[in-house]
């Protein structure tokens, strides 16, 4: 099924008998890469003298074929036959004369876990095989076959069949099983089987076992495909930037049992809806009708570059490793970075900075927002008495060292080495380290004492000083250059939001 424009070559060579000695069958699993190579050895041995008629399932080498009793056709595990003394007794095998049809038919399924010196071992013989022999290779990793096998056969790739295809042919089985069913079910199944047919018909068998009828819901049930509530609930908080309803649902999902790369998935799959609907390509959206509904009213929320960095944000969630023992970590970072960061812009405005002798807003809101942060034994003095005192250290040396001391981090360390790297903003002001990161949310889960105390730890061994570490809300759109002064307007303009778009 939907492997047409194969099947049309090999008819074609069976009728002109010119059916070549070494085929390779290549595609993903489920699409049918044996089953045509089982059709082939039925074709070449059936006994119709009509040409345009075999396999005709009717003479004696057909039914043989279809009871698994035809001598002639020797099926090998290349998975379980990897080793060159395996391929040698093929070889030496080889050379007997067929006992039944007019051809041997040797199909080496997976043929890609052979090792080296058995394809060398099998060189030969697919360049000069016996005159009775058709050899039959089939893989799903093609890019794993030496390119001195690949010279050697007739080489045909295996599309994924098409979801259409896959249902009619659900249907066809639904009616013959008389299974129960629903056509929006059986839609779901070929979706999910991602155009491995065999994937579908075991999908479906897994869900008549249950004994009820077939639904929608009962699938997405039980395969755990449905555009959850999360999905809905997690896109609905970042619209309407509500990032603490967006954390409460994404924990919830996590409790209940949910995989944290899975619900990643889930989400860029919908925003993934979202960009093609946006992009005028509703019809390639797989989706229900109310599904589809509440995509349509969110595509018109979100802006093209919104979504397309939203996507980003949670395709790497989907991918990050760095979550270590908090699993929720990158989902956490994913939905910050999303909520907070600006939509980029390819018109930005210059940005005045604040005169240098202005107390800057930024860090009179960095006191109020984390006063707990303040070393307990720096006395409050009045701001007019106040005399800024030169670092020990310049704000351009950390910022240089950052990702280095964010590599030493242990693997036990690897959600503190994640919050690091999303540090937007790094100052060093009256000799306390400022960090500006995206979010309260990252900013919360930053500024502990045992966090706090790691950081120190590494100034300390890199630069040989104790320093006290502050972490704030910024809305910088990246980290400070090292050569760009951090007191200066460059710097205060970027902590507020404003972004180099050239360098003079």
């Amino acid at each position: 099924m939907g492997q047409d424009h194969i099947v049309t070559t090999l008819k074609h060579a069976i009728v002109a008998d010119r059916v070549a000695h070494a085929y390779l069958f290549a595609g993903s699993r489920g699409t049918g890469k044996t089953t045509l190579a089982r059709l082939l050895a039925k074709a070449v041995n059936c006994l119709n003298e009509d040409r345009t008629k075999r396999p005709d399932n009717e003479c004696e080498n057909c039914k043989a074929v279809n009871e698994n009793r035809f001598m002639d056709l020797i099926e090998i595990d290349a998975a379980s036959n990897t080793s060159v003394d395996d391929v040698r007794d093929l070889r030496d095998k080889i050379n007997f004369s067929p006992s039944q049809g007019k051809y041997k038919i040797y199909i080496i399924d997976e043929v890609h876990m052979l090792s080296n010196q058995a394809f060398n071992a099998l060189l030969k013989t697919l360049e000069e095989p016996p005159p009775h022999a058709i050899f039959v290779l089939a893989t799903t990793e093609i890019h794993k076959i030496p390119a001195t096998v690949l010279s050697r056969c007739q080489r045909h790739e295996f599309r994924r069949v098409p979801v259409d295809e896959i249902v009619a042919n659900l249907k066809k089985i639904v009616q013959a099983e008389k299974i129960q069913s629903d056509e929006d079910a059986l839609i779901q199944i070929a979706r999910q089987s991602a155009g491995g047919m065999r994937d579908a018909i075991s999908l479906l068998d897994q869900l008549s076992s249950t004994g009820d009828r077939i639904t929608l819901n009962l699938a997405q049930t039980v395969l755990g495909t449905a555009t959850s509530q999360t999905v809905l609930d997690v896109i609905s908080s970042i619209n309407e930037h509500d990032p603490a309803h967006g954390l409460e649902t994404i924990h919830k999902a996590l409790d209940a049992g949910a995989d944290p790369r899975s619900l990643a998935r889930q989400i860029v799959e919908y925003l993934r809806g979202l960009m093609l609907i946006q992009m005028g390509n509703t019809g390639q959206v797989e989706a229900t009708a109310d599904v589809k509904k509440q995509m349509q009213s969110h595509a018109r929320s979100f802006s093209t570059s919104d979504v397309l960095r939203m996507m980003k944000a949670f395709n790497n969630a989907a991918t990050d490793l760095r979550g270590g023992w908090q699993p929720s970590l990158s989902l956490e970072l994913a939905l910050a970075e999303v909520l907070d960061a600006p939509a980029a812009s390819s018109t930005q405005p210059v940005i005045a900075a604040q005169p240098k002798s202005q107390p800057s807003a930024l860090y009179q809101e960095a006191e109020k927002a984390s006063p707990a942060s303040k070393s307990s034994t720096e006395p409050e003095t009045p701001a007019s008495s106040q005399t800024p005192e030169k670092p020990s250290i310049d704000a351009s040396d950390i910022i240089k060292a950052w990702k280095h001391m964010s590599a030493a981090l242990p693997k036990s360390q690897a959600n503190l080495s994640a919050l690091m790297n999303s540090v937007k903003m790094i100052d060093v002001q009256h000799g306390t380290l400022i960090l500006g990161l995206a979010s309260e949310v990252l900013v919360s889960k930053i500024d502990k004492p045992d966090q706090i105390e790691a950081i120190q730890k590494l100034i300390r061994d890199e630069f040989g000083v104790d320093m006290p570490v502050r972490c704030m809300v910024t809305t910088a759109r990246g980290k400070i250059p090292p050569n760009v002064p951090q007191d200066g307007m460059v710097a205060t303009a970027i902590q507020h939001g404003g972004e180099i778009v050239d360098n003079l």
